[in-house]
């Protein structure tokens, strides 16, 4: 049976951090995603596309995303040939984490609907048209999933990703001390190992 493993970054990441997931699956096709989306409207026309192209001649295929990489994923592909999924760090809430963005910023939410976009001091754009997309669009995921979380994540609670991972039905593994970007050689030890038999679900 041909199986791929595509593998999809989070933000500022970059497709080859599929090399290291080589050895975790040696005996399947492994293929990082350099998707170029930064909204998920955009997202989910680049990422049906892509799977559909990449996953021809592959009997199953598996997924492995990170972070937004994550969200994009279950807001295309819930209805898709994926036959398990494997998530690091991933966005479940959008809505809150924009809410919440906007809460550090001080930006109320009718001052952004007037303004439709605006920049913040750490980096962020707040729009009004992602954050009413998110609101309309809520995630639909049904397939077989495992996610892995970090204790020190600063852009997902333990209690948010709790409810999503018993609204999906996956199992849950908290690294403790482990962060959003799982990337120091203790964290990436683990989470190989929670990659681990990928068989197991």
């Amino acid at each position: 049976m041909k199986t791929l493993v595509i593998y999809i970054h989070g933000k500022g990441g970059i497709a080859s951090e599929a090399e290291h997931y080589k050895f975790l699956f040696p005996n399947f096709e492994v293929m990082g995603f350099d998707y170029k989306a930064e909204n998920p409207w955009d997202a989910k026309d680049e990422f049906i596309k892509y799977l559909e192209s990449a996953s021809a001649g592959y009997d199953q295929v598996y997924l492995v995303a990170n972070s937004i990489g994550a969200y994009y994923s279950m807001i295309s592909l819930g209805s898709s040939r994926i036959t398990k999924a494997f998530f690091i760090s991933p966005m479940v809430d959008m809505e809150k984490l924009i809410c919440d963005m906007m809460m550090w910023a001080g930006v109320s939410e009718n001052e952004l609907r007037e303004k439709k976009n605006i920049a913040t001091n750490f980096g962020e754009t707040l729009s009004w048209e992602y954050l009413s997309y998110v609101r309309e669009n809520p995630i639909r995921w049904t397939i077989p999933t495992r996610i892995l979380y970090g204790s020190k994540d600063n852009l997902v609670s333990l209690e948010t990703i709790t409810e999503f991972a018993g609204k999906i039905h996956a199992p849950l593994t908290v690294m403790e001390g482990g962060e959003h970007w799982f990337h120091t050689d203790e964290q990436m030890k683990f989470l190989d190992e929670w990659i681990g038999n990928v068989e197991q679900f």
